[in-house]
């Protein structure tokens, strides 16, 4: 049926009607205001039924019934109050339409409106479908839709009121209880509204869109749908529509043109959901709101395309590249709620669109380092819900951000990330949700996790813990199924992480025994020193929980309930039993916490408190039980029927680790192992061919086998004579460690060690120097364990063997390849035995603990001598470079041994302190690494007297940075632990600079103290230890370092107190030191709190009669400490070339011959010097250890070569500490020196020459006009400078920079 229109002019349809008479259909009489409205509706029934019949073809019948129809539009009709009159008109009306079509019968346009608005208001009985009526109201919708009856409305003036109130009415009488038919009718009269007409206005378009925002949205579904399905169907008509709107509210900035200008934003989300179509010309404008000036805009405009960009099904960052990578630049944004919107988006983007991940990643890159600690936080989040869902979403390198923020400055964040990551690991590494590629993927999870434990804060140590217990071995696993998880992540992670997890366990140990003994406190009378003691574990208790400032109240508080109730006392001594089980363990924690809880709050801090305590000393995975299952494993790798492939680790790496890992056990879950199942797997374990797996096996009989001997007969007869076997013949560390296990676990120790040393000490050979290293090592364990029965024997074999063959000859030629340092399988058997021979002599010392025999004394001369001979103690230049290295490294690291114990800390002169101390600039880098990581650990554990943290301030001198950065961090852990060893004096750790100072004076590097290079290099070694001292100014600790210098400068140095060269040195440095600390403090010229103490053995008393105010620093000197830099001084070269200082003296090069190796020979091989000292060493080989001589009787010989001869080491008086000319100390590389090594050229090449012996400065002068191949030229003292020119320099050695 087409459409309506208007029949132009004319008034009537011609026949019958024109007359105005109104025909009724048969039946009906006429219907008149004058009768009933139940008869006007039985007529009107009637009625209805006669034009429903009638069809457009029956031109009699709508002749007829013309005046009908126009008197059924009537005013009686349309404003009639009865709605079933109404329905019943209204269903005429649609039915005349029909009939009419195309020309209605209404010529007047009013009565067409009034006739339409009264159709619409009729329209709102389809609310109701249980109404008697609803049959009526459908098929008056459905009459309306089918002949398109409202498009005749197209003519009017004020048609888009008529169309207005119709969408109105059926979007709002749209509900769940109508069927499909009528929401098709609904869609079909609306659409064909909108698709033939001239266009929607703004007041039509928005009685569709309001029904998309959320509002309404959710108080009517059906007619959002209805809107949706409407704007699917009409999409190509109505868009121009939406975007002319859009336009004017986002561009032009006109809200006033709708009333849903506030929810553009939400409308444009919905029309994209329904048809991106929709807004083809919406988009562009969305990219110039993304580039307002407005941030709040801005970040309207990111919340929607975050949503329209993330859709699951959306292509819109594909189909509009333009505006994706303008949205990507709002990740920039200057605004952070932008920008952290922006990073939100992000996870739903790689979740439901992995290939925007690319597009993604370097945008995630910057925000993972945003200044905003929200951003950072998010950033983690979204990568791990990504990859959470799936690991494919997320590639390594946004995993990579997220490892990053492990080390976050931000708690929220560092824990964000350890944690995600921890689950990350548990699903697919422990869980293999994924398979073993994904496994493999994120399998440096763990080992990153674990390095954590080495941050400084407890938070971090802790996190790292309750990831263990939870994500990486989950504690609620079954026994032998933790055991195997445990088992495999040992044999897996690197080797850090393995020195992390064994701290853990340690750390938890130490924490256990500070409970233990707080436990056996409270078994104490009350005392004050009860109490002290107590209030100090507490102490050191809450160092190890969250928030120690809170800890010590709430321990305290703990503290006093253990006092108050025995049971929590019982329940606490049986958790931290060596005997508690796991399962027990949990039990003891249930109850505990269960006795807390009371009163219950919402919060409880107290409670949350020892809840982190229990945690931590909680046995939650060892156990006896655990011990065993771990053995049955190690047993099926030994056997080969584990599943260590699959696992991904080979049997060998499995059987390692498993002997390491139950080793590790060992120290922290002894009682555990105590089972002839567990002594048997063990056994078999010695037996086996790896050295590692037998030596780990010793281990564990040493620290768990106390009752073998009383209680496992058949395990200690079987297990002495492997023992033996390994004391005599096995490696060195089985040696060792076969030594301290019979002396731990066997009570007739002395008859087992006497087997031992008896046949060891007949077979010494030193022409055979391969099968020496055992004995010693053996010989050497036995004398420090049992001194008073081995000393007097062991003197015998120092004297004769060790000093006299061993160290005093040497019988092979070592490799003359130059280099400073080789591996550890390629050291000379010679060398070895030497370096081992040092450390007996050390342990046999160490063993008898006094020095009545002087034995001591002689010792550490011929430790000095090896350093002052640079290894080469024979000098008869057989040795190579490389085992030189190792010996002075042996010999530095055995005085330092035996200044950790006190009666021999006190004969070791200042000499000898300061050759040890040298150590720590040699010449090779790898001796610089060990000795300093030796000091390091010795100081940080209080084994090493304060005069010894000086040394680190050489390392100012390294030319290394890491090497630096190293030296300075052992400089802050150190200070760190003796300011909380001692509170109660917090100035002890000041009291390093002294020995500093003096250390400096006596520096060889100080040749010419007034020259300003070393001036400058004397403030560096300054301020790298002051500038830690002075960090914080505690107790006005500045004014003391001041003071403490002020008062050495009125002392003279011990060593030489009468020499005035020497003095003025150590008043120079002072003048350094009081120079740097007026200019990094301005608080140091206060009152010091208390007047320093110097220590003895290093300054004289001040002399009342002697005042030292003279300034040693000239104004130039000055100058170049506050600049750093030198004026009219010639270029640096470059790193292997030759170095022109103007300030000093050009000296005579060498010739290509005398430096031809990577280090040269350090010494002229004619010279008298070289022949002296050959004869001086010759002499005390004769003399030191005679083979029939008694060792004391030599000792007290050899110190007339020692002290006060002509021959003496310290032979110069005048020149302090210095050594004779012809005799320089050991030289150290600079930071910028001649002939440089890289550590490419260390580990083979041979380029340049090296500093000449006891020369550790290396940059000597040269003629400014020479070429810069030329060789480089050694540093003369002063002595040396006056025949510099009619001698020939020693060449430099070589500075090695191997990391």
């Amino acid at each position: 049926i087409s459409s309506m229109r208007f029949p132009g002019d004319s008034t009537v349809l011609g026949g019958p009607a024109g007359d105005g008479k109104i025909i009724y259909p048969l039946g009906v009489k006429e219907i008149t205001d004058k009768i009933s409205n139940d008869e006007v509706v039985k007529r009107l029934k009637l009625v209805v039924k006669t034009y429903m019949d009638m069809d457009q073809d029956s031109e009699e019948e709508k002749q007829q019934y013309l005046a009908l129809a126009l008197h059924l539009a009537s005013e009686f009709f349309l404003r009639n109050p009865n709605k079933d009159v109404r329905l019943l008109v209204a269903c005429c009306l649609a039915d005349i339409f029909r009939i009419y079509a195309p020309e209605a019968p209404y010529t007047s346009h009013d009565k067409l409106k009034e006739i339409f608005l009264f159709i619409t208001r009729q329209l709102k009985g389809l609310e109701d479908t249980k109404s008697p009526q609803f049959n009526r109201y459908f098929y008056l919708l459905e009459n309306l839709a089918w002949v398109k009856s409202y498009n005749i409305c197209f003519e009017l003036e004020d048609c888009n009121e008529i169309f207005i109130q119709l969408f109105k009415t059926l979007f709002s009488v749209i509900n769940n209880s109508h069927n499909q038919k009528v929401q098709m009718h609904m869609l079909d009269l609306m659409s064909s509204i909108i698709m033939e007409g001239d266009g929607v206005t703004q007041e039509l378009l928005d009685t569709i869109l309001i029904n998309l925002i959320p509002a309404h949205k959710n108080l009517n579904k059906q007619a959002y749908d209805l809107a949706k399905t409407l704007l699917k169907r009409t999409v190509q008509t109505i868009e121009t529509c939406i975007a002319s709107f859009f336009n004017q509210v986002l561009v032009m900035g006109k809200s006033s043109v709708s009333d849903l200008s506030e929810h553009v934003f939400d409308l444009i989300q919905e029309l994209f959901a329904i048809d991106p179509l929709l807004l083809v010309s919406v988009m562009p404008q969305l990219e110039f709101k993304l580039k307002s000036n407005d941030g709040e805009e801005r970040l309207a405009v990111v919340k929607l395309l975050a949503k329209l960009f993330g859709a699951k099904d959306s292509e819109l960052a594909t189909q509009n590249r333009p505006l994706w990578q303008c949205f990507l630049g709002r990740f920039n944004d200057i605004h952070v709620p932008v920008r952290l919107e922006c990073v939100k988006f992000a996870s739903h983007s790689l979740m439901n669109h992995p290939d925007l991940a690319k597009d993604l990643t370097d945008f995630l890159k910057v925000r993972s380092h945003d200044p905003e600690e929200a951003i950072r936080h998010d950033v983690i989040v979204t990568i791990i819900n990504a990859g959470k869902k799936d690991l494919n979403l997320v590639n390594d390198q946004l995993l990579g951000f997220v490892r990053e923020r492990m080390l976050d400055k931000r708690w929220r964040v560092r824990k964000e990330a350890m944690m995600g990551l921890a689950q990350l690991y548990k699903k697919y590494c422990l869980h293999h949700e994924a398979g073993k590629e994904s496994a493999l993927k994120i399998s440096w999870i763990k080992d990153k996790l674990l390095h954590i434990y080495y941050q400084n804060s407890i938070d971090d140590k802790l996190l790292v813990e309750k990831i263990f217990a939870q994500n990486m071995v989950p504690h609620s696993l079954e026994t032998e199924e933790k055991m195997k998880c445990l088992y495999y992540l040992y044999a897996c992670l690197d080797t850090n992480a393995v020195k992390a997890l064994n701290e853990m366990w340690k750390c938890q140990n130490m924490l256990r025994g500070l409970v233990r003994e707080l436990l056996d406190l409270h078994k104490l009378p009350t005392s004050e020193a009860n109490t002290s003691a107590m209030f100090g574990k507490l102490m050191t208790i809450a160092k190890n929980l969250p928030d120690p400032g809170k800890a010590q109240d709430f321990m305290k508080k703990f503290n006093q309930v253990l006092g108050e109730d025995e049971k929590l006392r019982l329940q606490l001594e049986q958790l931290i039993s060596p005997t508690c089980s796991c399962k027990q363990a949990e039990q003891c924690v249930r109850e505990i916490t269960r006795k807390l809880t009371f009163p219950k709050q919402p919060t409880n801090p107290f409670l949350e408190m020892v809840k982190f305590l229990l945690e931590r000393i909680a046995p939650v995975h060892i156990d006896s039980e655990a011990i065993s299952a771990l053995v049955k494993l190690l047993n099926k790798s030994v056997e080969g029927t584990a599943d260590d492939d699959d696992e991904g680790v080979t049997p060998d790496t499995a059987i390692r680790a498993g002997l390491e890992l139950l080793k590790v056990l060992s120290f922290t879950h002894p009682t555990a192992f105590h089972s002839a199942e567990t002594y048997e797997s063990l056994l078999q374990c010695l037996k086996m061919e790896d050295d590692k797996v037998a030596e780990a096996a010793i281990q564990i009989f040493r620290n768990t086998g106390q009752k073998i001997e009383t209680e496992l007969p058949q395990i200690r007869s079987t297990l002495i004579p492997i023992l033996h076997q390994k004391a005599k013949r096995g490696t060195p560390h089985q040696a060792k460690q076969a030594v301290h296990c019979i002396h731990a676990i066997f009570h007739n120790k002395e008859v087992q060690l006497a087997q031992i040393f008896e046949p060891l000490s007949r077979s010494l050979n030193a022409d055979v120097p391969e099968q020496l290293i055992t004995p010693l090592v053996s010989l050497g364990h036995i004398s420090m364990l049992a001194p008073d029965q081995f000393a007097s024997p062991m003197k015998s074999i120092v004297a004769n063997f060790i000093v006299k063959d061993l160290l005093m000859n040497d019988r092979s030629v070592g490799n003359k390849n130059g280099r400073l340092w080789t591996a550890d399988d390629e050291v000379s058997p010679e060398v070895l035995a030497k370096v081992h021979a040092i450390k007996l002599l050390v342990r046999w010392l160490l063993g008898m603990k006094n020095n009545q025999s002087k034995s001591a004394n002689s010792t550490l001369r011929l430790l000095s001598a090896m350093l002052v001979s640079e290894g080469d103690l024979t000098e008869q230049k057989k040795i190579s470079k490389s085992d030189m290295s190792r010996l002075r490294l042996a010999a530095g690291s055995a005085i330092m041994k035996l200044a950790q114990e006190p009666c021999y800390h006190e004969i070791i002169t200042p000499e000898q302190f300061q050759l040890c101390g040298l150590v720590i600039n040699d010449e090779c880098y790898q001796v610089r690494q060990i000795f300093a990581q030796k000091l390091h650990v010795a100081l940080v554990k209080l084994l090493l007297p304060l005069e010894y943290m000086a040394v680190f301030a050489l390392c100012a001198k390294d030319p290394v940075k890491e090497r630096r950065a190293h030296a300075r961090q052992c400089l802050l852990k150190n200070i760190s632990v003796r300011r909380e060893y001692i509170k109660q004096n917090p100035m002890a750790h000041e009291y390093v600079v002294p020995y500093m100072i003096h250390l400096l004076a006596h520096d060889p590097d100080l040749t010419k103290p007034q020259d300003l290079e070393q001036l400058r290099d004397v403030k560096e070694c300054l301020w790298f230890m002051l500038e830690v001292l002075m960090t914080k100014n505690e107790n006005n600790s500045h004014s003391f370092l001041r003071k403490m210098v002020e008062n050495i400068k009125q002392t003279k140095d011990v060593q030489a107190p009468d020499d005035p060269k020497a003095n003025e040195k150590l008043y120079i440095v002072c003048d350094v030191a009081l120079f740097v600390i007026a200019n990094k403090s301005t608080s140091c010229h206060l009152d010091s709190p208390k007047d320093p103490v110097l220590p003895s053995n290093f300054f004289t008393p001040p002399d009342k009669d002697f005042i030292n105010d003279k300034e040693y620093l000239s104004p130039e000197a000055k100058l170049v400490l506050q600049t750093g830099k030198i004026q009219q001084t010639g270029v640096l070269g470059a790193v292997n070339k030759p170095l022109t200082v103007a300030v000093r003296r050009p000296y005579i090069k060498t010739t290509t011959s005398d430096t031809g190796s990577n280090a040269s020979t350090n010494s002229q091989p004619n010279s008298p010097a070289t022949n002296k000292s050959r004869l001086l060493l010759f002499r005390i080989s004769l003399l030191f250890f005679q083979c029939d001589v008694d060792f004391i009787q030599c000792s007290t010989q050899i110190d007339l070569f020692f002290d006060g001869t002509e021959n003496s080491v310290s032979s110069n008086p005048s020149a302090g500490s210095q050594p004779p000319a012809n005799k320089p100390r050991r030289g150290r590389p600079p930071k910028n020196a001649a002939g440089v090594a890289t550590p490419d050229k260390e580990a083979g090449a041979t380029t340049g020459g090296g500093v000449g012996r006891g020369r550790k400065r290396a940059a000597p002068a040269q003629d400014p006009d020479s070429t810069a191949s030329a060789d480089p030229i050694g540093v003369k003292t002063p002595k040396q400078q006056k025949e510099a020119e009619p001698k020939r320099a020693t060449p430099q050695r070589q500075i090695d920079l191997q990391r």
